[in-house]
């Protein structure tokens, strides 16, 4: 009896997971220790868990990202082995399949309406992508390779499935701290982009008031969608997954011909398209992957380029208050990275703290649907060269 009971505690995860000589063994210095690898990123996977459920940080990814890393720390699981469960879902994203699929889904949930009402809300979301480039130099200066550089720079855009799409093209192998870091700062946008924000603008900027935008005819609509897509992929071949199914999400929307497929689009494929994109992005959060040198090295890059975009569209958004001689507020120009609309509620949020008449979502959300299309067309950029 007592070796049937031995044979069966052999067989469990509980036979690896406290035992000594299973941890993973990681170098501190000159010394190699051992660490409890699954039991810290179990940990982790709960502390996700919690911030997702109790205090509501983008519960839609982070439940699935959180639940992926769980199930792939526990021993003996297999789930990420050839025939394992994840390992098939997760070929959609290693092919780069679901991140254009997204883009799909929120196409046919944005609109466009107030980046074609005040078209220099694009410079906006293009000055927020400037946290991409200075942190690709920076990767480089800390020797990653190229490629690797150029997946941890666009974190700085806060798009994740850009940031996935462009890390399984170029670097898969650190596709799971790059998306890690990726949703993460997306969640904490409400908490990482005040101080920023506060810091380099003046109370006088905050308060300014603007005017309400103009009406945007439907014909507009459906015209912008084509337009950019014909444009860019004829300029950036290689930005054609991420542009066109994005484009091609905002027309089935915008054209009203075919609600069907916008009422699936924004509902029913963006849910199935997350729950597949979010377990198999956990499920790269191997122990022996993520627990490495490099991971902090990209958690800290990725906080700056995160950083640097937003104060970078703050900055350009003082441009434009002094150059409209005080029409714009400042404070649109954080809503320029491509957290949609994450970040232009921040925006509201602030702008109401300091002129509680003012209402700034709108004109924020131009600015905000151009970074999501500036981090694409900056992936595509990336690929273009390391691709």
């Amino acid at each position: 009896m007592g070796e049937i009971l031995q044979e069966f505690y052999n067989s469990t995860g509980f036979s690896q997971l406290i035992n000594p000589s299973h941890w993973m063994e990681t170098q501190i210095g000159s010394y190699v220790i051992k660490i409890p690898g699954e039991m810290i990123m179990i940990a982790i996977a709960c502390i996700f868990l919690y911030l997702a459920i109790k205090k509501g940080y983008e519960p839609y990814l982070l439940v699935p990202i959180a639940f992926g890393m769980l199930l792939v720390n526990l021993p003996l699981a297999g789930l990420m082995e050839d025939s394992g469960l994840l390992k098939l879902i997760y070929i959609g994203t290693e092919k780069g399949l679901y991140p254009p699929l997204i883009f799909l889904c929120v196409g046919a949930g944005t609109d466009f309406g107030p980046l074609i009402a005040n078209p220099r809300s694009i410079l906006l979301g293009a000055a927020a992508q400037f946290g991409i480039f200075f942190t690709f130099i920076g990767a480089i200066v800390l020797g990653f390779t190229g490629p690797e550089a150029a997946s941890i720079g666009i974190i700085g855009g806060a798009d994740g499935p850009t940031a996935l799409y462009l890390t399984s093209m170029l670097a898969p192998d650190l596709l799971g701290p790059i998306a890690i870091a990726a949703y993460s700062y997306m969640a904490l946008v409400p908490i990482i982009q005040p101080p920023i924000m506060k810091a380099l603008t003046t109370k006088e900027e905050r308060q300014v008031k603007m005017e309400q935008l103009r009406p945007v005819s439907q014909k507009e609509k459906i015209l912008f969608p084509i337009i950019v897509t014909i444009f860019t992929v004829l300029l950036l071949p290689s930005a054609a997954p991420l542009i066109g199914m994005l484009m091609f999400g905002n027309l089935i929307k915008e054209s009203q011909v075919v609600p069907k497929l916008t009422e699936v689009s924004q509902n029913s494929l963006m849910y199935i398209v997350t729950i597949f994109l979010g377990l198999t992005v956990g499920a790269k959060a191997e122990a022996k992957l993520f627990l490495t040198p490099a991971t902090l090295k990209i958690i800290a890059l990725g906080l700056i380029a995160f950083s640097i975009g937003t104060a970078t569209g703050v900055i350009f958004g003082k441009i434009m208050y002094k150059t409209s001689k005080g029409k714009v507020n400042p404070l649109i120009g954080a809503a320029g990275v491509s957290a949609v609309p994450m970040a232009a509620r921040v925006v509201q949020k602030e702008g109401r703290k300091y002129n509680p008449s003012n209402f700034l979502l709108m004109h924020a959300m131009g600015p905000n649907v151009a970074g999501v299309i500036g981090s694409a067309v900056a992936a595509g950029v990336l690929l273009m060269f390391f691709g």
